[in-house]
């Protein structure tokens, strides 16, 4: 049984490792916040949600795929909920009797595998009428198909076969076992028989007696305290039982994989879930965006914004309204603190959410799939002097290039501004212009006017430049709109705030 619903032809390995830059994502883009969100303080889930969305996928079918298993999920929570419970019990109970497995007698393994199997047993069939009874419920391609092959392939003769089987491998009437003499009168070639537990009749049973039957039939009995006897005939006994314990071990294993799987891939939509409820309980709106194929180059969304800052901030986050369609570079500017940073981790979290397959915190989104999505941002001074500020940055810019491939995002933040502006504009042009014939669309936030202006200047017609908006009050509405950038950071918005009282500023603000 395969529980394909986060692919369509495989399961979900969480054990994959996650990316080189996963680390540089997760703090740059505030991850950590949506990864909470989403768990719930579970860590299985915390896990499973990280390895999602950093180990998103590059094709738009997984994708839709997986967001219309997630609509089923969200539309059908309690359902879901209840699978994953019996899953996560499965695994439980299957850990209690995990002392059972280390002891490599064929007789332990057997009964701790009767055991845990008949566990399992009642799960399915609890699974099983799950699968038939809410599947009108359900419209996803994933979704069907699993509860499909839960009805076919755990069916009621399927039960009354494995009940069968272990109420034989309890061996309440003892275990028929046949042998052969091999070289030194060794015993070889053990075999586990079936047992004749027919119904007979009393005239059979007085006919089948020692005194009417006249077969040989040879018999022999251990004293009670013959010790080395007992534990001859155990080992006789457990020679006998052996390939039937591995095999009904190696059917526990294939079991326990399946519900493992299960509750894996469960976790990644309950996750999903957990985040779309927080972000309703804040007022916020999210939609499922519109993947683009490679190379197309569509970018716009309506009401983006950043859900990490959504949800550890107690006031109202703006959106962002963009159309960059055809544009592979969009430079941000601005004054400071008018959200040109929040703006740039909006973005990347929105594409990581649609990659993964999940939703995106905007009133509408599209984009282009991209083949990873990688940042560079702004770093505090190194404390161990181990290297100067801007050797840092370009260090971390060449461990982009040997990882980035045609088709990425980056996202610059604040980059090269550690050194002189003349010299850290001419670096960015350079590595911006390298990164364009190199097929990698850029989001550029920065205050460097020489570097800003000089591509403003070209007229590229792949280019959008934006501008964090300030009103003529110095008010910041942290929204970005379309504009030149402007040779003045505002300074004066500074010194108002710190020197002019605050009555001087209402009077100024009148006048």
């Amino acid at each position: 049984m395969k529980v394909f619903l986060m692919f369509r032809d495989r399961d979900f390995n969480v054990q994959q490792e996650l990316p080189a830059h996963a680390e540089d994502l997760t703090r740059d883009l505030g991850l950590d916040t949506l990864f909470t969100a989403m768990s719930g303080g579970d860590k299985f889930l915390y896990d499973v949600a990280q390895k999602a969305m950093l180990l998103s996928v590059a094709d738009v079918g997984t994708i839709l795929y997986r967001q219309h298993v997630l609509q089923d999920c969200l539309a059908n929570a309690a359902v879901i909920q209840k699978i994953y419970e019996i899953c996560v019990a499965c695994l439980q109970n299957e850990r209690r009797h995990f002392w059972g497995a280390l002891s490599s007698s064929p007789g332990m393994i057997l009964h701790r595998s009767v055991e845990v199997l008949h566990m399992f047993v009642e799960n399915l069939r609890t699974l099983k009428k799950i699968a038939e009874t809410e599947v009108a419920g359900f419209s996803s391609d994933g979704l069907r198909r699993f509860f499909a092959m839960i009805r076919e392939e755990l069916s009621d003769a399927y039960f009354a076969e494995v009940q069968e089987h272990l109420k034989r491998l309890r061996f309440k009437g003892g275990v028929l076992i046949s042998a052969e003499l091999g070289r030194g009168n060794k015993g070889i070639n053990y075999t586990l028989r079936r047992p004749d537990d027919r119904e007979v009749g009393w005239l059979a049973s007085i006919l089948a007696s020692p005194i009417f039957n006249h077969k040989p039939a040879y018999t022999f009995h251990i004293a009670e305290r013959d010790e080395a006897g007992f534990r001859a005939l155990s080992e006789l006994r457990d020679r006998g039982i052996n390939l039937a314990a591995n095999a009904l071990a190696r059917s526990n294993d294939h079991i326990l994989s399946f519900l493992t799987a299960l509750r894996t891939e469960l976790a990644f939509y309950i996750g999903c879930r957990n985040l779309h409820l927080k972000l309703t309980e804040r007022g916020y709106t999210s939609c499922f965006p519109t993947p683009i194929e490679p190379g197309e180059r569509r970018h716009s969304f309506k009401g983006l914004y950043d859900a990490s800052l959504a949800l550890s901030m107690d006031r109202r986050v703006s959106g962002n309204d963009v159309d960059a369609d055809g544009k592979e570079l969009v430079i941000i500017t601005g004054a400071n603190h008018g959200g040109k940073s929040t703006f740039l981790r909006s973005v990347g979290l929105a594409q990581l959410m649609m990659q993964c397959g999940m939703f995106v915190p905007a009133q509408s989104f599209s984009a282009e799939v991209c083949s990873g999505v990688f940042t560079h941002f702004k770093r505090e001074e190194d404390t161990g002097m181990r290297s100067g500020k801007f050797d840092e940055e370009l260090s971390r810019m060449s461990d982009i290039v040997d990882k980035i491939k045609p088709g990425a995002l980056l996202l610059f933040n604040e980059s090269f501004a550690s050194t002189n502006e003349r010299e850290g504009s001419e670096i960015a042009r350079q590595i911006v212009q390298a990164l364009l014939e190199a097929k990698i669309r850029v989001f550029f936030v920065t205050h460097q006017f020489d570097f800003a202006h000089s591509m403003y200047d070209k007229n590229l017609p792949n280019a959008l430049f934006l501008r964090a908006e300030r009103r003529p009050d110095g008010a910041r509405t942290f929204r970005m709109i379309i504009g030149e950038p402007l040779d003045t950071s505002y300074g004066e918005d500074l010194y108002r705030k710190i020197f002019v009282p605050a009555e001087g500023r209402m009077a100024q603000e009148v006048l």
